[in-house]
């Protein structure tokens, strides 16, 4: 049975320039090929006439043939133009119209809008966040300069140094090593009862070391301390009518200096001498290695302006009169120093003796 379709047979083989052979003709050409494959020792199946499942046409042998189309042939009637595109041109074209071809609905439908690539979302996201901190960063030294300026202007300017300085601190003057200077506003000294009268000539050519006495515990901190200072100066003025506090200098047991009269005003021991006093009773107690540290600090402060003689004479208390002060405990400690002047001992002139000062100058109670 011929499966073939007449029609299309026709116009394959019109196509071909040939006219389409009978069924007989085609059987006659099968045979004759067979009969040669067998010549060239190409064997031929014998059941290929006898077996109705293979069709004549399923079988073909081509010789010295052209123009021979196996399968199936699409055919076009009219022009027919065939262009071709590689993959780099329609990517470029793609991309030029927004098209991202993994972006492609169910329909089939490209949806087109900007590409969201992980690569480019990563680079956006690094860019803003770069600029993000660079604002902050800008903004946190804008913040720091206007407060840097701002603490500059407020602060107030520094005191004078009373003393000299080698030692930084934000509210006292100092001596060096520490030393505080607590001045008489800073320690709440009252006005004075009475104005002050003699005058302390510079440079001064005694020192006269004293103490409180009367079983005082010596001062630990600038707050006890000047508790001390004003309770020696109302001691001062309302029991014994004086019309200050008594000596030009006081040092605490930490080592701090409380200004008294200071350097502008005699004491109301000598005239011609500056009265420092430990504060403390050291008959009892031992002065603290930074308490006589502070009184030499002091002393070599007020040689080195001129306030004391170079060869200044260093004197107790108990050599110009009959007295404990400054305490069994200072007076042998400085005795060793090198200024220390033993005037009134073992047979030595009296004190102040040279410069015409007689028992009673050293105790003058103004």
């Amino acid at each position: 049975m011929d499966n073939s379709n007449p029609t299309t047979d026709n116009a394959l083989w019109t196509l071909q320039g040939r006219e389409r052979p009978s069924p007989a003709q085609r059987l006659h050409n099968l045979t004759s090929a067979a009969a040669s494959n067998s010549t060239a020792g190409l064997p031929l199946p014998q059941n290929i006439f006898t077996n109705p499942a293979i069709q004549p046409s399923s079988v073909i042998n081509l010789n010295h043939s052209t123009d021979v189309v196996i399968g199936p042939m699409t055919q076009y009637q009219g022009p027919v133009s065939i262009y071709y595109m590689d993959y780099m041109e329609a990517h470029a074209m793609q991309t030029a119209a927004g098209i991202n071809s993994h972006n492609a609905n169910g329909n089939g439908n490209v949806n087109r809008g900007r590409d969201k690539s992980p690569s480019k979302r990563v680079t956006r996201n690094t860019i803003l966040l770069i600029t993000l901190i660079l604002l902050v960063l800008a903004t946190a030294l804008v913040v720091l300069y206007v407060e840097l300026n701002r603490s500059r202007t407020e602060l107030p300017r520094k005191k004078k140094i009373y003393f000299g300085n080698n030692y930084d601190h934000d509210t006292f003057p100092n001596l060096g090593n520490g030393h505080l200077v607590i001045d008489r506003k800073q320690w709440g000294a009252a006005k004075t009862s009475r104005d002050l009268t003699i005058p302390l000539k510079s440079p001064i050519p005694y020192v006269l070391i004293t103490h409180i006495g009367v079983q005082s515990l010596p001062c630990e901190n600038v707050y006890k301390c000047s508790i001390k200072m004003r309770t020696i100066q109302d001691s001062a003025v309302a029991e014994k009518h004086l019309p200050d506090i008594q000596s030009n200098f006081y040092v605490s047991d930490e080592g701090n200096i409380y200004v008294g009269r200071g350097w502008d005003w005699a004491n109301t021991y000598a005239n011609q001498t500056l009265a420092v006093t430990f504060m403390g009773d050291y008959g009892r107690f031992r002065p603290s290695a930074k308490q006589l540290e502070g009184v030499q600090f002091l002393l070599a402060h007020a040689v080195a302006n001129g306030n004391l003689e170079v060869d200044y004479k260093l004197v107790a208390q108990n050599q110009t009169k009959s007295s404990k002060s400054p305490g069994a405990y200072v007076f042998e400690e400085i005795r060793n120093w090198p200024h220390f002047y033993g005037c009134n001992m073992d047979g030595a002139p009296a004190c102040g003796i040279e410069l015409g000062m007689k028992p009673e100058s050293w105790d003058s109670k103004q």
